[in-house]
C-alpha cells in the first residue's frame, strides 16, 4: 500500500486551503498514492473567533462533499487529518475522517487530548476554550490491516496508541499541527516511540511555518516503519512524501521482539 502525506501551511482562508488539499491529493494519486493522509485543522487555520464561523456539518459539508468527490474520482482512501466539526454554539469538535474510495466515511474520531499548556516565556495556548473533547477512540479497516486514529496533543498519552496495538492495528495516524517549540524537543522522539512500543506504521502529517502571530509549527511530517526507522520525511516547505507500507516490516518486527503486541500484559 502506497501512502502520502501532506505537508501544508493552512491558514485563514478556507477556499483557499481546500483548494490547496485538493492539488496536493491529486498530485499523490497520480504519483500512485492509495492513501492520503492530511494535517490537523488542514482546512482552516486561524484566530480563535473564527473557528466556529468555519465549523462544518460533516454530513453535507463542503469540505466532507470535496474529500468524497476525490476519493471517488481518484479511487483511493483519504484521512482527513482534522477539521472544525459543528457542536454547540460555544465550541466545536476537532474531528479526524477517513474516506474510503468509494466516498464513505469509514472512520471519525473527536480529539480527546485537548491543547492546553503554559509553557512559561515561550508561549500558552488553550484548545478547550473553543473545542469539546472527545470520549472514544476509532479504527478503520484498510487494505493494509486495521489503522487506529489520533491527533497532535494525543501523541503524549501513549495509552491511547498501545490500546489499539492490542486491538490489532497495523498503523497509527497522527496529523498534527505541532508547535515549532515542542516540536523541537519531542515530536520525532515521541511519534518513533510510538511506533516502536507498538509494532505500527505511524503517518504523521504536520503542519509548517507560521499560522499567525504566535503560532508557528514545526512540520517535519514522517512516515515511521514498525522498527522505528524513519522512511519518509518532509522538507522545510509544503508538499508530499510517499513510502510504500509492507506486511513484512511489521511481521518482522512482531516475530522478533514477541512482548508488546502479541500478548496481553497481565496488569492490563
Amino acid at each position: 500500500m502506497k501512502v502520502a502525506v501532506v505537508q501544508m501551511n493552512t491558514k485563514s482562508n478556507k477556499e483557499e486551503n481546500l483548494q490547496k488539499a485538493e492539488g496536493f491529493i491529486r498530485q499523490a494519486a497520480d504519483n500512485g498514492a492509495t492513501l492520503v493522509s492530511l494535517p490537523e485543522y488542514f482546512n482552516y487555520m486561524g484566530e480563535e473567533a473564527g473557528k466556529l464561523a468555519n465549523a462544518e456539518e460533516i454530513a453535507n459539508g463542503q469540505t466532507v462533499e470535496l474529500l468524497s468527490d476525490l476519493a471517488k474520482q481518484n479511487e483511493i482512501y483519504i484521512h482527513a487529518g482534522s477539521m472544525i466539526e459543528k457542536h454547540s454554539e460555544q465550541k466545536s469538535y476537532n474531528t479526524s475522517l477517513v474516506i474510503a474510495p468509494n466516498g464513505k466515511i469509514i472512520g471519525k474520531y473527536h480529539k480527546i487530548h485537548l491543547f492546553d499548556i503554559a509553557i512559561n516565556g515561550v508561549s500558552s495556548y488553550m484548545e478547550s476554550n473553543s473545542i469539546e473533547g472527545g470520549d472514544s477512540s476509532e479504527m478503520v479497516e484498510l487494505p493494509f490491516g486495521k489503522a487506529g486514529m489520533a491527533i497532535c496533543y494525543d501523541l503524549r498519552f501513549p495509552e491511547l496508541f498501545r490500546k489499539y496495538a492490542l486491538e490489532g492495528c497495523n498503523i497509527l495516524f497522527l496529523p498534527a499541527a505541532f508547535t515549532q517549540y515542542t516540536g523541537m524537543l519531542h515530536w520525532e522522539t515521541l511519534l518513533r516511540a510510538r511506533a516502536i512500543e507498538n509494532q505500527c506504521y505511524v503517518i504523521a502529517a504536520g503542519q509548517i511555518g507560521s499560522h499567525l502571530p504566535g503560532k508557528v509549527c514545526y512540520g517535519n511530517s514522517m512516515i515511521i516503519d514498525p522498527w522505528g526507522t524513519v522512511v519518509a520525511r518532509a522538507p522545510e516547505k509544503e508538499g508530499v512524501i510517499y513510502a510504500e507500507l509492507e506486511e513484512e516490516r511489521v511481521k518482522s518486527a512482531r516475530e522478533s521482539i514477541p512482548c508488546l503486541t502479541h500478548r496481553k500484559p497481565q496488569y492490563y
